[in-house]
């Protein structure tokens, strides 16, 4: 398998479930990306979020750049292999003073794909240290995934506020610190969470998953996803395409029908719409 990484830092990624930090961009660049983010908010009127930031680079090129650009496949190659597709992605803000956090968990409860073969590249905007709230994991949970509740709580940044239902020791957990630019690598079961930020900062991630095109959905719905290298010889995922213009039409109506579809993935079996307001599908269909 060949990718950026050092076979050492592929072999740690495997043994403990993260990878960090990987410097992707430089600080110029990083800088450059934070006002290309102010720029989109400005022109919508307000933050990305809700809807608009599921699955965001179907509507903006700069993020459909930013999903695409080959030192962040080239680290994320290092683990899944050459042929990747990109089927999400979306901001992680906290504002300064925000108290917002995210609670202990793990990505894939709820996403329906057929193997845990799904890595997270997060890639900082500002920094991402203890005061501002980063990422915290804990090492070696990713090997089995672990019952959940959702608690659907308000501050809980998680659009159903789902957290493990297991004790998690804050001590054996790993502060995941990373500085403009720099991005870490996550497997979709590690723990993880992540507490308020406390700094005179806003803390800024955008948190890119990907697949292997070997992946299918098991829920029953149609899922999709923008192949972002390699080939698709499977052709599990209808294929995505990217935005024409920012906020295209064309690209918002396909936005639209597409995130209506996995939100119901998302919610299947929910005891409540979450703040994402999807439909609900009893776990047994739709």
């Amino acid at each position: 398998m060949t990718g950026s990484l050092t076979a050492a830092a592929t072999a740690a990624y495997h043994r403990d479930g993260y990878h960090f930090p990987i410097r992707a961009f430089t600080a110029p660049e990083a800088a450059a990306l934070l006002i290309r983010l102010r720029e989109t908010e400005a022109a919508l009127g307000g933050r990305l979020e809700g809807r608009m930031n599921q699955k965001p680079h179907l509507l903006f090129p700069w993020l459909h750049a930013l999903v695409t650009h080959p030192a962040v496949l080239d680290a994320v190659e290092s683990v899944i292999g050459p042929d990747i597709l990109c089927w999400g992605s979306q901001f992680f803000s906290k504002p300064a003073g925000d108290p917002a956090y995210v609670s202990w968990h793990q990505d894939g409860t709820y996403w329906g794909l057929s193997a845990p073969e799904v890595v997270t590249a997060w890639i900082a905007f500002t920094p991402s240290v203890p005061e501002s709230g980063n990422m915290r994991v804990v090492p070696g949970t990713h090997r089995a995934p672990v019952p959940h509740t959702d608690t659907y709580a308000e501050a809980n940044l998680l659009s159903r506020g789902q957290e493990v239902a297991v004790a998690v020791d804050p001590a054996a957990a790993v502060d995941i610190t990373l500085q403009p630019g720099e991005m870490s690598l996550h497997h979709v079961l590690i723990v993880h969470g992540s507490e308020p930020n406390r700094a005179a900062w806003p803390r800024i991630g955008f948190a890119i998953r990907y697949v292997p095109t070997h992946l299918r959905q098991r829920s029953g719905e149609r899922d999709s996803a923008l192949l972002v290298r390699g080939t698709d010889r499977y052709g599990n995922f209808a294929a995505e395409q990217p935005p024409e213009a920012p906020m295209h039409p064309d690209a918002v109506a396909r936005h639209a029908a597409i995130l209506d579809r996995q939100l119901a993935i998302l919610y299947r079996g929910a005891a409540q719409p979450g703040k994402l307001g999807a439909t609900i599908a009893p776990a047994g269909g739709r």
